[in-house]
This record gives structure tokens, sequence and C-alpha cells, in this order.
């Protein structure tokens, strides 16, 4: 029999940041060639097609993260899921799954058949929204676009078949982190990853746009995907499985739903805090704007990716920790993830602040970052935000959120700041930056690290969900 949770050791963290370097590298070895071969236009569209892609990511609406949480309570040994907290796991049960003989095998099939039929109604969704309002948005937004316009075009059909696909097959990348394949998910990232780049800086060489970026992500996302199943439908995982009969999965569904709704909803409170300056932003300022602010972003998402790497590894064993109340392994790795978030926001903002613009002039790019107080500003406001994100996941390892509601009402300030900032003020790019900082700062950016360290080091009562 397999296994529960899987070791997560030194080696995936290590593992898990040749990842994040290699997926930051491969995007920092790209982007020379988009600076330098496509017009600021151009660039423009890209970072509106990227901010798209993340917005259609949110048709998950809190499922993944949910099945690949309640994946690793499997794991650890669970024998049913809950609606909110986590099943008691007897010692002697949590001692058997370390052996390998005691992983509910029921659960676990249909748990799977759960997920592939959830994923299948949302990528469903996510074609149909993408061909009606997607298309009649892109086409409004090209009105404005000097460049290639079949060229952005065939980008567009691609983005839309690159969505749908990742998004139907999103349920592989629960899989890995639920069971705690960290060391070969980031390898496949790794390849993954080589393979766009390479095909990328091919095609554009060729004399293709915008559509040899996103047929590129397309080709890696189906690579991506067919390495992951690889990995998890081992021969012995297979005859595990066909072994046993599937528990209901519409049973499932009623355990995870609730607590995946109110991850939809906080994702979809963030993606108005984090994403809607880009496409509301584009309907007031010019694309050049538009590319200087997108960059600058994509930017501090690097540090985002990097600050966050060791929360990321260690995922699964935080479902595990709440699984077997382990109190003290909850606050060491709050401190490790904290430690070392602070100390890449620093270091890195810092960097990327200060010399930022030389690296641009060197590969001669034809879009620079934003000037230095506005950049200083959002890499603060992005400290911020990614340490009260962290805090959430940690409460979120116990199988609670209490911060959907907050969530959505800093999602809606922001909105109504930048309609404000931008169309009342006309603070232009200012506006686009301090919308969702100051939606943030309100609340959520001190509320949650203080419910987390209350929790783990004063013994504070959890927060209830509301």
């Amino acid at each position: 029999m397999t296994k529960g949770v899987e070791h997560i050791g030194k080696r995936d963290v290590i593992w898990s940041y040749a990842a994040t370097f290699f997926w930051v590298g491969s995007g920092l070895l790209l982007f020379p060639f988009i600076l330098n071969k496509m017009p600021a236009e151009t660039v423009g569209i890209w970072n509106i097609f990227q901010t798209i892609s993340v917005m259609v990511a949110i048709l998950d609406f809190g499922f993944q993260p949910s099945f690949a949480r309640n994946l690793s309570y499997i794991f650890s040994g669970v024998k049913s899921l809950k609606k909110e907290g986590v099943a008691t796991l007897e010692v002697k049960d949590a001692e058997l799954v370390k052996t390998g003989v005691q992983v509910d095998y029921g659960l676990l099939k249909g748990t799977l058949l759960a997920m592939q039929r959830l994923f299948r109604l949302i990528s469903l969704a996510a074609f149909v929204l993408l061909a009606t309002a997607g298309t009649a948005y892109f086409m409004y937004i090209l009105d404005k676009y000097n460049g290639d316009r079949t060229d952005a075009i065939v980008g567009w059909v691609l983005l839309i078949s690159l969505n749908c696909y990742d998004l139907y097959t999103l349920y592989y990348d629960a899989l890995l982190r639920g069971k705690g394949y960290v060391r070969r998910s980031q390898q496949i990232v790794i390849l993954s990853q080589a393979v766009y780049v390479a095909l990328a800086i091919g095609l554009i060489y060729a004399g293709l746009g915008l559509s040899a970026i996103v047929a590129s992500r397309l080709v890696a996302i189906v690579l991506r995907r067919v390495l992951s199943r690889r990995v998890f439908f081992t021969r012995e995982m297979e005859e595990a499985l066909s072994g046993v009969k599937a528990d209901d999965p519409k049973e499932i569904m009623r355990a995870i739903y609730p607590n995946a709704i109110k991850i939809g909803l906080t994702q979809l409170g963030s993606l108005a805090v984090n994403k809607s300056a880009m496409l509301i932003g584009a309907a007031f300022l010019t694309l050049e704007e538009v590319a200087s602010y997108g960059i600058t972003l994509q930017m501090l998402e690097i540090l985002c990716n990097c600050s966050t790497v060791p929360y990321k590894a260690f995922s699964p064993k935080l479902a595990q920790c709440r699984a077997e109340k382990d109190r003290s392994g909850l606050r060491h790795y709050y401190l490790v993830c904290e430690s070392i978030l602070l100390a890449i926001w620093v270091a890195g903002g810092s960097v990327a602040v200060l010399f930022g613009d030389d690296v641009l002039r060197l590969i001669k790019s034809q879009t620079m970052f934003l000037p230095t107080a506005m950049f200083a500003v959002m890499v603060g406001f992005h400290l911020l935000e990614d340490n009260q994100s962290m805090a959430s996941g940690f409460i979120m390892s116990d199988n609670r959120i209490p911060f959907f509601i907050p969530s959505l009402l800093s999602g809606a300030a922001t909105v109504v700041l930048l309609w404000l900032f931008l169309d009342v003020l006309n603070w232009s790019v200012w506006g686009m930056i301090l919308a969702p900082g100051i939606a943030q700062l309100a609340y959520q950016d001190w509320k949650w690290p203080s419910v987390i360290i209350g929790e783990l080091f004063y013994n504070h009562k959890k927060q209830k969900t509301f």
C-alpha cells in the first residue's frame, strides 16, 4: 500500500526554491525578448492577458486548495471529512499511516471522482465566459491597439484554450500537493518552464508576437499535467484505488464545498484588491502607462513567489500538524516562513527599487518600471499583503475561513476607491497603487497576523468564521 503524506524536509524546500528561481529566472530570461522585440502597446496587451488568466482562475472558487488540504487529511489517516475543523486522529492511526496501511482509499477515490466532475463543469463555465464577455472586453481594448491585430486575435483564441484546459486538469495540482509530492512537483515545474521558455524564444524569433507566448504556455501546461499524472497514479496507487468502492462523491462535496465557497469568496475579494487596478486602469490610462505598471507588478509578484516558497512547501505538513494537534510544529513552521518572507521582501524590494531601471536600460527595454517613489510604496503594500496572506493560510490549515467577508469588503472598497481616484480625482497611476493598499491597511493587513500569532504563541481562542 502507498503511505500517507510524504516526508517534507530540507531537500523539498531546496527543490521548491530551485523551481521558484527557475520560474523567476525563465521569466527574466524571456522578459528581455518580450521587452526588446515588442513595443510598449504589445507589452500592455500581454499584461492584460495575464490579468485575465488570473481572473479566470477564480472560477476554481477555492476548490483546488480545499481539495488539496482535505487530501492531506486523508493521507494523514482521517476517516471522514468535516465542513469545519479536522476529524480527530487517534495516535494509533497516526502511527499506522506512517507505515502505509491506514489510508482510507474509498474516501480518496470518492474525492478523486468529485474533483474530476467539478473541474469539468468549471472549465465549461470558463469557456462560455471567455467566449462571450471576455471576447467583448478584448475587442474593446483592441480598438486602441496599433500593433498586429491578427496576431493578437490568434493569441486571444489560444488564451481561451489555455485557460480552459488548465482549469479542466487543475485537480492534478491538488493531488500532488495533498500527497506531499513537493520535490517531484517542483521538478515537473522546472522541466515545463524550460520547454516554455525555449519554445517561446524560438517562436518570437520566428516573427510571432503574443501568439508565440500563449502557444508556448499551452504546450508547457499540457506537459506539466501529463507528468503530474504519471507521478501520482503509480501502479501501487492504481491497484489500491481499483480494489475499493468509492465513497459517495456527493457526500464528499457536501463536506468540502462550504469552506471552498468561503475560500472562493476570499479569492474574489483578493482578486478585486490585486488585479482590478489593471483592468479598470486600462480604461482610463494609456497602454504605455499600463505596461509600466504591469511590469512593476510582475517584479513584485516575483518577490512574492520567492518569499512564500517555504509556506507552500510545508502546507501539507501544516494540515498534518492540525490533524495531530501539534501546535509546537505549527509554531516552528510559522517562524521559519515568516523570517524568510521578511528577509526576501526587505532585501529584494530594496534591490528592485534602487537598480531595477538600470537593468532594463541594460537590456534596451522599451518599457521602464514606475518611478522610484511609486515603486517603493508598492513594495511596502505588497509586503503587508503577503504577510497577512500567509497568516490566513496558517488559519486555513485548520479548515477555518474567518476572513472571507473582510476580503470581499476589501475588494469592494478597492473598486470604489479606484473609481474615485481614477475617474473623479484623476490621480492616474497613483490611484491604481493607493486604492488596493488603503483598502487592505484598513483591516486585513493587521488582523490576520495578530490572530495567528495569538493562537500559536499566546493560546488565544480560535477566530470564529462568519
